[in-house]
């Protein structure tokens, strides 16, 4: 595609999904790019700005913690095109710029969610229906492997039978982080490759382990209230209930930084603001990121974000 169709293309699609969200009862926000304060996460190294005579600030990987300081101040529905930004990420779906379609909703929960993304897919991609699809049952099937009864040496063996050996220095790591990284690796490399071939797959039910900032399932604690949704094998969005009290989330940074630490990053500052609007104004419901420019290349059949962009980290 040639610079004007893309740029037709990508401005369609938004146009479309205002319509949505404006019929839906969403409020756009904007919400600052440059600010204080980061949310600590294992895996997603930010951006560090300094500025002369002032504290450095982040470039946000999300928009997440500011949109879930506006909620605490009665914003309700909320949705949000931000650019976001994340070190050393490049790649055919993966850059240090990138747009997220990022939203929240109060009050909503897994079964909400579901019917609004089958409506976004459709209107975007021309899809019809969603697959709501457990973690298990899918490990099961894909993977050959029962992610609730399976040890660390059972993934890894998962692993080696799809080809996929664990990395250099997997054996000297706990237990519990061979687990998890096993989980990564056959979500990533076996599972993921077949989902959302004849619709969107939305795949729930995640370990706790793998919370992130999600509530556990409270009628079963080993399970937590989050989803991922693919298409066509491309992870395209993710999301869950959120959780909204203050000592859980101070907790779950806590164990990312730690992670960080273990893993040779950097500690990052703990979001003073995002910990202050947890509590009683802090409402429940759910939060949803998108991945925009992976939505476009969706569309267009292409096989890179690159393709569906004027610009790139590498030509801007």
């Amino acid at each position: 595609m040639t610079t004007r169709p893309i740029l037709e293309l990508r401005a369609r699609i938004r146009r479309g999904l205002r319509d949505l969200f404006d019929s839906a009862g969403f409020v756009e926000v904007d919400t600052p790019v440059l600010a204080a304060e980061v949310l600590p996460e294992a895996h997603i190294d930010p951006i560090t700005v300094p500025l002369p005579g002032a504290a450095p600030r982040f470039l946000q990987a999300s928009p997440e913690a500011l949109m879930k300081r506006l909620l605490a101040r009665g914003a309700g529905p909320i949705y949000q095109f931000a650019h976001a930004f994340r070190a050393g990420e490049r790649g055919r779906q993966h850059d240090m710029e990138f747009v997220l379609l990022e939203w929240y909703a109060p009050a909503a929960v897994l079964d909400d969610v579901a019917p609004f993304l089958e409506r976004l897919c459709g209107l975007a991609l021309g899809t019809s229906g969603i697959h709501r699809l457990s973690c298990r049952d899918a490990f099961r099937e894909h993977a050959g492997v029962d992610l609730f009864t399976a040890d660390a040496e059972d993934l890894e063996g998962a692993a080696r039978r799809a080809g996929m050996p664990p990395p250099d220095g997997w054996s000297a790591l706990p237990a519990e982080e061979r687990r998890d990284r096993g989980f990564e690796l056959l979500l990533a490399t076996v599972v993921q490759p077949r989902l959302g071939h004849d619709r969107p797959v939305m795949l729930e039910g995640w370990p706790a382990s793998q919370a992130a900032f999600a509530r556990l399932d409270p009628h079963g604690e080993t399970l937590a209230r989050r989803f991922e949704l693919f298409v066509r094998g491309v992870e395209l969005a993710n999301g869950w209930e959120e959780e909204t009290s203050r000592d859980v989330l101070e907790a779950r940074i806590a164990a990312a930084n730690r992670f960080r630490a273990a893993a040779g990053r950097p500690v990052l500052p703990v979001p003073q603001r995002l910990l202050e609007a947890h509590g009683a104004a802090m409402p429940s419901g759910s939060g949803v990121a998108l991945g925009f420019d992976r939505l476009v290349m969706l569309a267009a059949g292409a096989d890179s974000i690159d393709a569906v962009r004027g610009f790139n980290s590498e030509t801007g």
